[in-house]
């Protein structure tokens, strides 16, 4: 079995984040990216799969600039067994744009599941799992909190597999998604398939030594996305812009009994005293 995941870097939310120069992109220090939380339940996901018997091989891939190899690096630590790297500028990277790419880069491998994270922790578009599902012609669940590989009997006499072992072929995946009002619905999809899993259907796992100093040295595949088809142009940024304030905040100055005595009067005024 052959499982892809998903991965993005992105900025480390308590790193300073500001608008580059041009408007149209982020400003981030070189230390200051990591992989999407989200996308950590998803590798952690994949190699549970993999550990409960599902066998085969994880990859990782991203799309981004030299410096997202990193999380790459980061998911082998955990214990992925391949890194793919479809590399691109440092310009936003849009959902459509992600999903094309990713797309023509393992279309006709024969992944038997594809998993990404619920959104990402910058954008938070929730679009590339499914845009992604749409183009190789995949169901497709998100929000997904639980997940099982359901087994089918594998090719051969007496359900064994052609290497003379009694592994099942997983055939289908049983996944639970988030609704509202704290409900949950069950799906059956048929394998293969793309689930973009939720925060809370697992633990990540640190990564072990032996990984990390594998991980270091370990061969990326890389691909350009000059070398993939052009995805069509749907949307692009205009602009990016902090949002104005919802209200005027009042700093009180003064003693505390002057601050007192001023609050109070502020609270008459508004009728609320």
């Amino acid at each position: 079995m052959r499982i892809l995941v998903c991965v993005k870097q992105v900025p480390d939310p308590e790193a300073p984040v500001g608008i580059a120069r041009d408007g149209l992109s982020l400003s981030v220090g070189d230390g200051d990216w990591r992989m999407n939380r989200f996308d950590e339940f998803a590798v952690e996901e994949a190699l549970r799969m993999r550990e409960a018997g599902a066998s085969g091989i994880v990859e990782a891939v991203t799309v981004g600039p030299a410096r997202a190899a990193a999380v790459l690096r980061r998911a082998l630590a955990m214990g992925a067994d391949e890194g793919l790297h479809i590399l691109c500028g440092e310009e936003g990277r849009l959902p459509g744009d992600v999903a094309a790419w990713i797309a023509a880069a393992v279309r006709g491998r024969g992944d038997d599941l594809i998993l990404t994270g619920a959104m990402s922790e910058d954008a938070m578009h929730a679009q590339t799992g499914p845009i992604l599902a749409e183009r190789l012609g995949l169901p497709c669940a998100t929000a997904v909190i639980a997940a099982r590989l359901l087994p089918d009997a594998a090719a051969g006499p007496s359900g064994q597999s052609g290497t003379g072992g009694n592994r099942l072929r997983p055939s289908f995946i049983r996944v639970e998604r988030e609704l509202e009002g704290g409900l949950r619905e069950a799906l059956e999809l048929p394998l293969p398939a793309v689930i973009a899993v939720q925060s809370g259907i697992n633990r990540p796992r640190y990564p072990a030594l032996s990984h990390v100093l594998r991980a270091r040295s370990q061969l990326l595949h890389t691909v350009s996305v000059e070398a993939l088809p052009a995805p069509p142009r749907r949307e692009r940024v205009v602009g990016l812009a902090w949002a104005a304030p919802s209200g005027k905040t009042l700093f009180l100055a003064g003693t505390p009994g002057q601050k007192a005595d001023r609050l109070a009067a502020l609270l008459g005024e508004k009728a609320l005293l």
